[in-house]
């Protein structure tokens, strides 16, 4: 676990995404849950050994399995936005896997299949305040990497953690984001949180550059999209777009494969969904 400021903590070491945790003297609010249930209590053994109260909320920042699969071993009072507790009634109770290779990271997992869904408890529309004992904190809605994407805000210290808004060395998921307002997120970002410490929900601490990565890299990818749909292009053809978005990541040699199959996954699948919907829906 990594302190950034006193009661403001992440952590990095679980499989998953990165997760936070404030830890204020009205109680704890975990940001994102750990992929795995004996992660999940493991993490939630270390912070009510740190904490001053029994209080704790966890804030789900959308709705990707990553982030949500072990929220219910965290026995806590879960918080989301609207779109992000609609998805979880479109989902079954128990957590099956699918076919569909993502290039998520629960995939690689063996041990997360069975998992029973924690659908969140309260959920906002657009912001919400925390005044728990320590800095105020803001859970605002920024679409993007999903329609319930949101950010955990806390003015001062100036630290946002925006979880999929920004990821280090790794593609976007793209299947089911919406490109148009991922661009206008990350452009809050530069214009409204410049002096902020970010924090990636893939990553960690990220500068102020990797927001412009970001961006060019999303735009990079919506001109490519926009440039088939004019060639009435299939689908398939978003396989030409890979090395263009890659040129500006530095991935990982050992999950470089993944990261491959989660953009082809995420290109394929934006692309049907945004420019050829009715073939979509017959295909479905």
């Amino acid at each position: 676990m990594h302190q950034i400021e006193p009661g403001i903590y992440y952590e990095d070491s679980f499989p998953g995404v990165t997760l936070g945790a404030l830890i204020f003297s009205h109680g704890i609010i975990m940001i994102d849950a750990p992929l795995r249930a004996e992660d999940a209590r493991s993490w939630r053994s270390t912070l009510n050994s740190m904490g001053s109260s029994a209080n704790r909320v966890l804030v789900n920042l959308d709705a990707h399995l990553d982030r949500t699969l072990g929220a219910r071993a965290l026995d806590a009072t879960i918080i989301a936005h609207l779109r992000t507790a609609q998805v979880f009634r479109n989902r079954p109770t128990i957590f099956k896997g699918h076919t569909l290779e993502s290039g998520a990271e629960w995939e690689v997992s063996n041990d997360v299949l069975g998992n029973r869904w924690a659908i969140p408890d309260i959920t906002f529309s657009n912001r919400m305040n925390f005044h728990w004992g320590g800095p105020e904190v803001i859970l605002e809605h920024h679409a993007g990497p999903a329609m319930g994407s949101i950010w955990v805000i806390l003015p001062d210290p100036k630290i946002i953690f925006v979880g999929d808004t920004i990821l280090l060395d790794q593609p976007p998921f793209l299947a089911s984001a919406d490109l148009g307002t991922w661009i206008e997120s990350l452009e809050v970002l530069l214009s409204s949180y410049k002096d902020y410490l970010l924090i990636s929900g893939r990553g960690g601490p990220v500068a102020g550059e990797a927001v412009k990565v970001q961006l060019k890299s999303l735009r990079t990818i919506l001109k490519g999209m926009d440039r088939l749909a004019k060639k009435n292009a299939p689908p398939e053809a978003t396989e030409e777009l890979i090395a263009g978005v890659l040129s500006n990541m530095d991935l990982p040699p050992k999950r470089r494969e993944h990261y491959l199959q989660r953009l082809r996954h995420g290109l394929y699948y934006y692309y049907a969904r945004r420019y050829r919907p009715i073939e979509s829906y017959e295909q479905d």
